[in-house]
């Protein structure tokens, strides 16, 4: 079977601004040939295609040897002040479901836990937040690929006592840059989408251009599948068995556009993967290969509402995880502001 990365129309032309112009791919950024035909195959990669994939577009090294950032080397200052201009109405909106602390098939194997100290005004939290109950954002050192982490960091530098390298700790200062909605179910003229239903690049480019935005350097891509729509009308599921999300063909695509943080409101993966022999190959390929760091189980209801109303797509996004030194993650509550 020949190799074949599906990019879409993104292959050949970049648009901005109403101007569009060559595609320059030099070395660091290795040319592009397309996977598949129509968007509506479910189409199958290979474990060998997956390795390919992942080699071919990993940032390993671009920022150094010992980086430790990733793609949050795309948010700069200016990336930032860019954001802040897409400030308008001062509109603030959570993309953080509450923690839930019921037993559900979509909450972790430990809900979160909520204890009141009686007689003192205190609490504490308790969380399990890798899984899909609760809203969080993924470290770098959470996934690996082929017992190497981002940068080529062995897994051998996380113990049960912490990550040593790449732990969300590198995230104190937050993430602010200009956040972008992609919500298919709209783009269908459905309240949510079916489980295991796989979106490609031609369904991204379709939105842009109903949207009216282009995915650009340093930005934050969410993408509503519509899970929370779905489990409130059909009540709760076990999405690691099914659940709608990217194909791992849009990896390339989203390298291409340099995305910084990818998230959405299931696992940003489609379940079952259509990957031979991986169940989140695109955890695997963004967050080790890429670098990106990743945000699960948003609830972007509030989100898309808003959105619409607004007539916009685009806002600034803020992101503040507890920096837990060596952890591979945080809950988070991110923000949307328009």
């Amino acid at each position: 079977m020949s190799h074949r990365f599906r990019m879409g129309k993104s292959q050949l032309l970049v648009v901005g601004s109403g101007i569009t112009v060559a595609l320059l791919l030099s070395a660091s950024f290795p040319p592009t040939v397309a996977w598949g035909q129509g968007a509506s195959d479910q189409e199958e990669m290979t474990a060998d295609e997956f390795d390919q994939m992942f080699n071919e577009y990993s940032n390993w090294g671009r920022w150094g040897s010992d980086d430790e950032l990733g793609a949050l080397n795309l948010v700069t200052p200016e990336k930032r002040r860019e954001a802040a201009t897409l400030i308008r109405s001062g509109i603030s909106v959570s993309l953080s479901h509450n923690p839930m602390t019921e037993e559900a098939p979509d909450n972790n194997p430990v809900p979160f836990e909520h204890v009141m100290r009686e007689g003192l005004r205190t609490d504490t939290y308790r969380f399990s937040y890798h899984g899909y109950g609760i809203s969080h954002i993924d470290a770098l050192c959470h996934y690996s690929y082929k017992d190497m982490m981002y940068n080529g960091i062995p897994t051998s530098a996380s113990t049960e006592r912490g990550c040593s390298k790449l732990g969300i700790e590198h995230l104190k200062d937050g993430v602010v840059t200009r956040g972008v909605l992609i919500d298919i179910p709209r783009l269908r003229g459905v309240p949510y989408l079916d489980p295991s239903v796989p979106i490609y690049v031609e369904d991204i480019e379709a939105w842009e251009r109903m949207a009216g935005v282009t995915v650009s350097a340093g930005d934050t891509l969410l993408l509503r599948v519509g899970r929370w729509a779905r489990r409130a009308e059909l009540g709760p599921w076990f999405p690691r068995d099914a659940i709608a999300g990217f194909h791992t063909s849009v990896g390339p695509w989203i390298r291409e556009r340099d995305v910084a943080v990818v998230g959405s409101d299931a696992s940003t993966d489609v379940q079952p993967s259509l990957v031979e022999g991986m169940r989140l190959p695109l955890h695997n390929f963004l967050i080790a290969g890429l670098g990106i760091t990743m945000l699960d189980n948003m609830d972007l209801e509030a989100l898309a509402e808003t959105a619409a109303r607004e007539n916009r797509w685009e806002f600034m996004v803020t992101i503040g995880p507890i920096p837990v030194t060596g952890g591979t993650g945080s809950p988070v509550n991110a923000l949307a502001v328009f």
